[in-house]
């Protein structure tokens, strides 16, 4: 382990010297790329020094301590600075084990987020654009960017199917854990008797693809155009510049007419085509190695339940980890640190359990 932590500071020295070289400080995607991988390796050299600091601590200790044989209050002062070393290293050593376990390598990327309403009709709907509005005040407490891709509207502002881009570093590995079944447990604002009703959405997370990751045959392609429909608002396009993409191999058909600009759709239509196409890649990759162990919080499958709302009690179920929070009215009001937090803590643990 301190060979690798060695070899990784050694790396980190490179490429910090790389990034200064003006050939590379001109080619922006090779300037991109080292300063990406200095931002990964950053918060693993620093951890190793501060461990390294603390083990010459220790042997500074030790010398003290042999050299004071004869003075017994040196001596004392001498064992304090050796445990307090010791205590250090031990826990700079833990986080470091932390800091070396194979990373997700899309943890860095933008994310797309797809909301689809589920059992419940009206009501699913309406809290499919409660989850998007948690989803758009959550990223921008973390400094992320939303963009709308593509809405299909309902009469009463909720949204039978919703998709939005989530830009920012980071942000894949902030929501990647959100890809499932929501339940929700309210009483419609419809319900004359006050009965609690059940429905629920399926969210989809899928790291934005970039051009180099999915090749895509532009003979491939089946491109339409048509008119933006929508619940009745004033945006509504009074042109077809709404864009449907279907990739005939796979048969994935994609939307976009948030934009009034035909070009503009097809460019965030694309951008969605080609993160869905690595999605399923990587869903028959994982399919294909038997018995590789799963996460613990869960395989991100869309059918596998994995939280409840219940408004009436104010809480918040998180199935896969067992939380339980009694403050929804603040999570769904883009608090999600706490649960994402949970999250990401149980799914480590998991990890270090396998590699232990």
């Amino acid at each position: 382990m301190l060979e690798k932590l060695h070899d990784i500071e050694t790396k980190y020295e490179a490429l910090s010297a790389e990034v200064c070289e003006p050939e590379v400080i001109s080619d922006r995607a090779r300037y991109t790329a080292a300063m990406r991988e200095l931002r990964q390796l950053e918060p693993v050299v620093a951890k190793y020094r501060e461990y390294r600091a603390a083990c010459e601590g220790m042997d500074a200790a030790k010398s003290l301590e042999d050299e004071a044989a004869g003075d017994r209050e040196l001596r004392e002062l001498a064992r304090e600075e050796l445990e307090q070393c010791r205590a250090q290293s031990e826990q700079a050593l833990e986080e470091l084990k932390i800091l070396l376990l194979p990373r997700d390598p899309n943890d860095e990327r933008n994310v797309i987020v797809e909301i689809r309403g589920g059992a419940g009709g009206e009501e699913a709907a309406l809290f499919a654009a409660a989850l998007f509005r948690m989803y758009s005040m959550y990223g921008e407490t973390k400094g992320f960017k939303t963009e709308l891709l593509y809405a299909n509207e309902t009469e009463l502002g909720g949204y039978k199917e919703i998709s939005f881009l989530i830009s920012g570093d980071g942000a894949f590995s902030r929501f990647k854990f959100e890809s499932g079944v929501h339940r929700v447990q309210r009483v419609p604002e419809t319900e004359s008797q006050g009965r609690i009703h059940t429905s629920t959405v399926t969210v989809a997370v899928l790291p934005e693809a970039e051009e180099v990751d999915v090749e895509i045959n532009p003979a491939d392609l089946e491109i339409d155009t048509f008119r933006a429909s929508g619940a009745g608002g004033q945006h509504i396009n009074k042109t077809d510049s709404a864009i449907r993409i279907t990739h005939v191999p796979t048969g994935t058909v994609v939307e976009c007419d948030d934009e009034r600009s035909q070009h503009k759709n097809k460019e965030k239509a694309m951008k969605l085509l080609r993160s869905r196409l690595l999605q399923d890649e990587r869903e028959k990759q994982e399919a294909a190695i038997a018995g590789e162990r799963r996460a613990q919080v869960g395989t991100g499958d869309r059918s596998e339940r994995i939280r409840t709302y219940n408004y009436p009690q104010n809480r918040l179920s998180d199935h896969r980890i067992g939380l339980t929070l009694y403050r929804l009215d603040a999570i769904l009001n883009g608090e999600l640190d706490e649960v994402i937090d949970a999250l990401i803590t149980a799914d480590t643990a998991e990890k270090l359990r396998g590699n232990g």
